[in-house]
């Protein structure tokens, strides 16, 4: 059984969660706390395996608690987040801060679909229980200067897959990418607004520009380009350039934007230029997509067991033999940049 702790101030959120949550079989909610510290002494009492955290209440925000528990006593936590412009950067900055994964609040206009919200709800508790979470710890990455003196094939892509996890890793390799590194295309599962909110994060923390794609976005060097939540990213060659084109087609993998989709368009548009990863996450979209692409040429990597937080994805990819290498997170940036160098 997974033992659960929410914390929210609600009662009613409380007790929505709860009763959503002893759906499951395998997930028992042993007890639930108003603010973060009542939290911290059911947290004591309790072992929670995952706890659920609000992040705003009263007496001290859930973002400031996070940071304590993830200092002293790191575990998992997925963060009950309201999908809106105004939350979404204190989202990601719980994730940066050690949270695993987030879901919106359960809402009286969720009840339509309820069944949806409490199956997804389940599968991130059950991700979050088997994650691997460490210590929060501030960190100062920055560009690798032994990098920003490589020249690149004119015609290279670098192409980024991840899921749960994947913000933090995908900050990890773009904060070391140098200036004029080739053109960088990503697709992360996550929702509309925080895509957006992703971006403009990126683009603060890296030397490099990023910005969440837009339909007809030209690559260029210097550049990558996140999938907008809920839009597949495609790449089409049109003469010698290539281009993002971004759909609303059927969900792939169960995902819209999927991984799939964007390495399996790389198959027809350049697929011995691109240098393509697999990073972080749940499932096993973008395996096959990587897979496609080794056979057709590319150079292909998945992120190592001990450095994602949730060893789905790669390791889905490593079970099919679609991956050249298998990475240290810290160490990708190199090797992607490193099959990428004029000769």
């Amino acid at each position: 059984m997974i033992k659960v702790l929410i914390v929210d101030d609600s009662p009613l959120i409380r007790g929505l969660l709860k009763e959503i949550l002893e759906q499951a079989d395998d997930i028992h909610v042993v007890g639930s706390a108003e603010d973060p510290y009542e939290a911290r002494e059911q947290i004591k009492r309790f072992n929670p395996d995952v706890l659920t955290l609000d992040i705003e209440m009263p007496k001290m925000d859930g973002l400031s608690f996070l940071k304590n528990l993830m200092r002293l006593r790191p575990m998992p936590v997925v963060m009950i987040s309201t999908l809106t412009q105004k939350g979404s950067p204190i989202t990601l900055e719980a994730l940066e801060t050690g949270a695993v994964d987030f879901i919106a609040k359960p809402t009286a206009n969720v009840s339509q679909s309820l069944q949806r919200y409490a199956h997804l709800l389940h599968q991130k508790i059950r991700t979050a229980a088997g994650a691997r979470v460490r210590a929060f710890k501030e960190q100062n990455l920055e560009a690798d200067s032994a990098l920003s003196t490589l020249q690149f094939k004119a015609n290279s892509v670098l192409a980024i897959g991840a899921s749960t996890g994947g913000t933090e890793a995908i900050k990890e390799v773009l904060v070391r990418m140098p200036e004029q590194c080739p053109p960088i295309v990503i697709t992360q599962h996550i929702p509309p607004v925080f895509s957006t909110s992703f971006a403009m994060r990126m683009d603060r923390t890296c030397k490099i520009n990023v910005k969440e794609a837009e339909h007809g976005d030209k690559l260029r060097p210097g550049w990558a380009y996140i999938a907008p939540g809920d839009q597949h990213l495609s790449v089409v060659k049109q003469g010698s350039a290539l281009y993002c084109q971004l759909d609303t087609s059927e969900l792939v993998n169960r995902h819209r934007p999927a991984v799939d989709v964007l390495f399996n368009s790389l198959l027809v548009a350049c697929p011995k230029a691109t240098i393509a990863a697999l990073l972080t996450g749940m499932g096993s979209d973008g395996a096959k997509g990587l897979l496609a692409l080794k056979q057709a040429g590319a150079y292909t990597i998945a992120q190592d067991e001990l450095s994602s937080v949730v060893w789905g994805m790669p390791k889905a990819a490593i079970e099919l033999d679609a991956a050249h290498e298998i990475v240290r997170l810290d160490k990708i940036t190199a090797q992607m940049l490193k099959q990428a160098v004029k000769v």
